[in-house]
């Protein structure tokens, strides 16, 4: 109650800005004009890994890529594209401290991500390691696995995974360089063993490249028995369905 009450103070004495221009706004998230230059991910998409379509088709739902694989993960989504657009929005709440666009980050997930949420028992993030943890203070895909789990009345756990050791970063690497960098990077933590079996779980980061990251954690999670695991980002690289 406190916090709302503190809340709705600020709300009054504070004015509600854009995420990305800065602009005094109605309510919180982006102006009309910073709207319509996101990147939004919209129907025709792949069925499987969530990548945009060029044509929407009955017979044709999976892209080149995707189209007779048996991927680890059952479905991707995510909300926009990553580009020039959205970069600065992302690396912001990533690397410096924007936190206070996570509630409409999570909203954004919530949307795209709702097929996932219906066929969901647990909804985890991608950890760090403890060491970079230490230095950036959070785990911004954390926060918006927190607030989708809440809005979505998911369970939620954040440490299930444990990054067991320290990768170096995947921002140059290609996709083959990204498999091996994080092969063998994560393990189930052992107070939650139990708790996997059976279990349908959705896996929340804030980008997708590859996908080489959330596929590690997957095979980790369908080794200890989990039946399913889907992946729900907050912006992707989209590349041609043809690549």
């Amino acid at each position: 109650m406190f916090g709302a009450v503190r809340g709705a103070v600020l709300d009054a004495v504070l004015p509600q800005l854009c995420l990305a221009c800065s602009e005094p706004i109605a309510t919180p998230g982006l102006c009309a004009g910073c709207w319509l230059r996101i990147a939004w991910i919209a129907a025709p998409i792949c069925m499987c890994c969530g990548t945009p379509l060029e044509i929407a088709s009955e017979t044709a739902r999976r892209c080149v890529p995707c189209t007779g694989t048996n991927p680890v993960l059952t479905r991707m989504r995510a909300a926009l594209r990553y580009d020039e657009q959205s970069r600065s929005l992302v690396l912001g709440f990533k690397h410096a401290d924007r936190l206070h666009a996570a509630p409409s980050f999570a909203r954004w997930l919530a949307a795209a991500g709702e097929e996932l949420l219906v066929d969901t028992d647990l909804v985890i993030p991608v950890p760090l390691h403890w060491t970079r943890l230490a230095w950036r203070r959070y785990n911004q895909s954390a926060i918006l696995a927190r607030l989708v789990a809440r809005a979505a009345g998911l369970p939620f756990l954040a440490d299930m995974l444990v990054r067991r050791r320290r990768t170096p970063s995947q921002g140059e690497l290609g996709r083959t360089a990204r498999q091996q960098n994080v092969s063998g990077a994560f393990a189930l933590a052992r107070r939650h063993r139990a708790r996997v079996a059976g279990k349908r779980i959705l896996l929340v980061d804030d980008v997708l490249t590859t996908g080489a990251t959330l596929e590690a954690c997957a095979r980790t999670l369908l080794r200890a028995g989990a039946q399913q695991v889907d992946a729900l980002t907050l912006a992707r690289v989209v590349r041609r369905t043809t690549e």
